[in-house]
């Protein structure tokens, strides 16, 4: 069934935080059914491309509306748009690094994040380069003047200066930051961090594989 015109995601709605999670996979999804020349799709059939259980999909998309038709499915490209607008997840995102060292040189080389998200356009340094895989790299203290125009979000991957690093993101009017650098850094209420601890992570999964053992 195809998106009324006009028709809103239900704001009183409180989506759990586990279903935001698989949105990002779905729109993967969907985009990638699109570019093979679907038009529409069972709850079964994109459960086969997510890895989802069909009765979660159908779950997480009722916190968006009355999507689909019984024998019908969804149509694709309606179910996108309402991902792309309602949610606010742009395949054009303009996405800057700041720290070209090993790991922003490993997420530049990485920056291929098909279908999904948009794209690291530029990066930032203290020692710039022409460019690393096809990308410029600009010293820090470019950050104001070459800011990529409609830019909002900021990976941080350094290890000096962080906070002045951080205000300074702030200032030049990024709203979001992916932070690489396990240091607390402190921000406005209105900017989003979200933080990746890769230690963190790993030690959570020894302690789930050490409870599996003994189960």
């Amino acid at each position: 069934m195809k998106m009324k015109k006009g028709e809103k995601m239900d704001k009183n709605k409180i989506v759990p935080k586990a279903t935001l999670e698989r949105y990002p996979v779905y729109l993967k999804a969907l985009r990638h059914l699109r570019d093979l020349g679907m038009e529409r799709v069972m709850s079964r059939e994109l459960a086969d491309y997510t890895g989802i259980e069909p009765t979660t999909i159908r779950r997480d998309f009722s916190f968006i509306g009355s999507l689909g038709k019984q024998g019908y499915g969804y149509d694709i490209v309606s179910l996108i748009e309402i991902f792309n607008i309602e949610l606010g997840l742009n395949i054009d995102e303009k996405i800057i690094l700041v720290g070209a060292g090993n790991l922003g040189r490993a997420l530049l080389n990485y920056n291929v994040w098909e279908n999904v998200v948009g794209e690291i356009v530029c990066a930032f340094d203290i020692e710039p380069h022409q460019n690393k895989f096809g990308i410029p790299v600009y010293h820090i203290d470019e950050l104001e003047e070459k800011m990529p125009e409609d830019c909002r979000i900021a990976i941080l991957a350094i290890s000096t200066d962080v906070q002045k690093t951080v205000d300074k993101l702030v200032e030049c009017g990024i709203l979001g930051i992916v932070d690489f650098t396990h240091e607390h850094i402190m921000v406005p209420k209105t900017i989003i961090v979200k933080a990746v601890d890769v230690v963190s992570t790993i030690q959570e999964m020894v302690f789930e594989t050490n409870k599996q053992k003994r189960l």
